[in-house]
């Protein structure tokens, strides 16, 4: 493939390149490698001389959090990105695209740090719930929607984290050994996808290293096969704190260390230029790959931006219910148990069903205005006194961050004690990278945070208060000391305040409906040439532990005198977040026990999992329905009195497949001396389980709507070399209209036992009306015949028969489309 890396894509016109060489050609040598650091932690340094605005970055893959994590501007909270992909609606993830385009621009961001296209390579991983699927051709096809749909509303995006950052153990330094075929065939197709087919503006590279280079200076996989063979035109940035050499990164292609003000760019840069050991021709690489996008989102003066006529207004609120609904996936549904019948009375039951987790932990948290808990939209839907509610079990064994009955605020103090700034606390957590702090507070002057306000406990007896993060902390109750010291690690990670265990510090009795003061001050401290000052700390609690068989019998004995129980189980923060994996697969808490007992009470029980990835379900076949709801967003509550009722149907599929640890073929998340050999191969997800002859619980593309489906007939055309159209006429034999996602599976009729023995080829969604018949076209392209031949280094299209095999998931066949290429 010819080299393009300097050829602008279709979305750079030429007058915006020649803007963007003049604008070059108007720089000094120190102003182009001040250009590429970051001047804080989410922007880069405007330069007046060439009429260039700083540049604005925002983690963005669920809700545009903006340049400070502060609830004082709320934002709209998606689903999770495995809700997105369970959807598999590319266009659906093209219309959340726009939303957060439209809240970028609220906000000032002109650039998110969006999506996560890694693969779901084992189920241990702990941040899955932010990357779309294990598959690479799903995952391409949802976030080459998502990347439309954000350009198209004139935002940037960042295609992350690139390649291989497939798990969080020692993130930061791992060396993933992967072989050439899997990384073709696996982990870069998405990204290579994605710039074919949305021609992104930007991709990060990950913190690990791939076959002995770390990303961040990866020249092949960055120079010569993201900007050669693909044709990437946009700016590559560092993954934050992980550019660590100056001529490697830029040699290998990096084009922005983040964050700033203290990177391996700038004045290290231009003085590596000076010294010879930078050409500065690599520089203005660099600088017009950066000059390009800030013509591209409109921040560059001459430049017309790509994008000028803006998509309509979208509804916030009503586009995140309508995507919770859309992907949810009903896994079983014995006996038609859902959707509820008319009249039913409902006996709800788990913590989770009153405070729920709508979005995972880490850099994707924003802080919605809203948020409906299923208990709040189950209240909304149904008669008054057609449902009870009791807490069943909680899946919190531990503190959590302060969150349910607290009000706080953050006061911020210089040395002598005066009160410098206050900012807002929607829960105990403070993290304030670099510049954001609140109005008014500098580094230089803040010397203590307090966190302070009332707690308004929702019930009597001991309360557990606690402490996330490290230094000289002070906690006091209800106007007692509790604590008064150093709270010190042994970890060395730079995120532990952030992703680290909290540690009980006192204990307190209070008394419900009765509020105490509450206040945590820590003492600023930031280590000695820190690259990010960061100041990072939790309020934890946990609210008093009642006997939990009685709690269990509480909600049996509900369940018994219901029509139907609805039991919600669900992770925490401390089971998947970014920053750690996981170590099992088991809900926590006595969850399962509670599931258990409701289902011996009442045959008619619905179990609602919130998850946003894979959790075993011991008790799958005991209970007469299992929803799976993923991480919702901010409407899921409302969203899931939706499908329970029958409003909505149901229409997700799953993305990843879900079965038990034990079975699970590939595991090993856990280098060993600092390197982790993907010894699988090509064989990950169900490629893997098919390859070892396990049967998943349920398995990938599975999931039920609330109609019939027939598949009538399927036809093929084409050779193969340009691609294969099958046409697929399918009827809705229920009684409802409904929505079908239709799949097409690729397999050889020769096996080779190096090759998986089916994969996703195509895919289509349909809505038909009861009776109907519909035709679906799939188009499987080129690609989907073709391996990586690591001896020519090249794709090899593989001649031969092969078995279009169309239907309802990975194992649900309904009809077989032979083809010869």
């Amino acid at each position: 493939m010819t080299d393009t890396s300097q050829v602008p894509q279709a979305s750079g016109d030429r007058a915006r390149e020649a803007a963007v060489e003049a604008a070059l050609g108007r720089l000094d040598l120190d102003a182009k490698a001040r250009l590429l650091s970051g001047q804080d932690s989410w922007s880069l340094p405007g330069l007046p001389e060439i009429g260039l605005r700083s540049l604005v970055m925002s983690d963005g893959p669920i809700g545009v959090r903006g340049t400070r994590w502060t609830a004082d501007d709320p934002s709209v909270a998606l689903p999770s990105p495995t809700a997105l992909a369970a959807t598999w609606d590319p266009e659906l993830a093209r219309r959340a695209g726009v939303l957060l385009a439209q809240e970028a621009r609220r906000k000032g961001v002109h650039v998110l740090l969006a999506p996560t296209v890694n693969l779901h390579r084992s189920p241990l991983g702990g941040r899955h719930f932010e990357a779309y699927s294990e598959d690479p051709y799903l995952t391409g096809r949802i976030g080459a929607g998502y990347v439309n749909g954000v350009q198209s509303g004139g935002v940037g995006t960042t295609v992350k984290h690139f390649v291989a950052n497939d798990a969080e153990t020692d993130r930061f330094t791992v060396d993933n050994l992967v072989s050439e075929r899997a990384l073709r065939e696996l982990y870069l197709a998405p990204f290579e996808a994605i710039v074919e087919n949305a021609h992104p503006w930007g991709i990060m590279t990950a913190y690990n290293t791939v076959n002995g280079t770390t990303m961040s200076e990866h020249r092949y996989l960055v120079n010569e096969v993201l900007r050669g063979e693909w044709g990437f035109d946009g700016y590559n940035v560092s993954d934050w704190t992980a550019a660590r050499s100056t001529t490697g990164a830029i040699d290998g292609g990096l084009d922005v260390a983040m964050p700033g003000p203290r990177t391996v760019y700038g004045a290290p840069l231009a003085k590596a230029v000076r010294d010879g050991a930078v050409a500065e021709t690599t520089l203005d690489a660099a600088v017009r790959n950066v000059l390009r996008l800030a013509a591209r989102v409109g921040v560059l003066e001459g430049a017309e931006p790509a994008v000028t006529d803006l998509p309509a207004t979208v509804d916030g609120s009503a586009l995140a219910r309508e995507i919770a609904h859309r992907s949810f996936v009903l896994v079983r549904n014995e006996g038609y148990a859902l959707p509820l019948p008319a009249g039913h009375t409902v006996a709800l039951s788990g913590a989770a069903a009153r405070d729920a987790r709508v979005l995972g932990g880490g850099s994707a948290t924003v802080f919605p205005a809203r948020i409906v808990s299923p208990l709040d939209g189950l209240t909304a839907a149904l008669p008054e006194g057609a449902l009870s509610y009791s807490v069943g079990a909680d899946p919190n064994t531990e503190l959590a961050v302060a969150d349910k009955g607290f009000t706080l605020r953050a006061v911020c103090r210089d040395a002598a004690g005066t009160v410098i700034g206050t900012g807002s606390a929607p829960n105990g957590q403070i993290n304030w990278m670099g510049s954001d702090l609140p109005e008014g507070v500098t580094h230089d002057r803040l010397h203590t945070v307090e966190l302070t306000g009332t707690l308004t406990p929702r019930h009597t007896g001991p309360h557990t208060f606690g402490i996330k993060g490290l230094g000289a902390f002070t906690l006091t109750v209800d106007g007692t000391t509790h604590y008064d010291d150093i709270q010190t690690t042994d970890s060395d990670d730079p995120f532990i305040a952030f992703f680290g265990d909290p540690v009980p510090r006192a204990e307190a009795q209070l008394t419900a409906d009765t509020g105490v003061e509450v206040s945590l001050t820590y003492v600023v401290s930031f280590p000695k040439d820190t690259p990010m000052p960061t100041v990072a700390f939790s309020l934890c609690h946990q609210e008093p532990r009642r006997d939990p068989d009685e709690l269990i019998a509480e909600a049996a004995e509900a369940a018994r005198t219901a029509d139907t129980a609805v039991v919600v189980v669900a992770t925490t923060d401390r089971v998947e977040s970014e920053g750690f994996d996981r170590t099992d697969l088991r809900l926590p808490g006595r969850q399962d026990d509670l599931v258990r007992a409701v289902a011996a009470a009442n045959p008619h029980t619905v179990v609602v999992v919130n998850s946003g990835s894979p959790v075993e379900l011991p008790w799958r076949d005991e209970v007469a329905a299992v929803l799976l709801t993923w991480f919702p967003g901010q409407e899921g509550g409302a969203a899931l009195a939706d499908v329970l009722t029958g409003i909505r149907e149901p229409g997700g599929r799953l993305p990843t497949t879900w079965g038990t640890l034990a079975d699970a073929p590939v595991t090993q998340v856990i280098p060993t001396n600092g390197e982790l050999p993907y010894t699988e191969g090509v064989f990950i997800g169900y490629r893997a389980w098919e390859k070892e002859g396990k049967v998943p619980s349920y398995p990938f593309g599975h999931g039920l709507g609330y109609t019939d489906w027939t598949y009538e007939s399927a036809e093929a055309e084409g050779s193969g070399a340009t691609g294969v159209t099958v046409t697929v006429r399918v009827t809705n034999s229920g009684t409802r209209p409904g929505r079908e996602t239709v799949q097409a599976y690729l397999a050889p009729t020769t096996q080779d036992p190096d090759r998986p023995a089916r994969w996703l080829a195509a895919f289509a969604g349909i809505e038909v009306a009861p009776g109907a018949t519909t035709e679906v076209t799939l188009e499987l392209p080129r690609r989907a015949f073709e391996i990586w031949d690591e001896s020519a280094n090249a794709w090899a299209f593989v001649k031969g028969s092969y078995e279009i095999q169309i239907g309802r998931s990975i194992t649900d066949h309904r009809l077989t489309a032979p083809i010869t290429v």
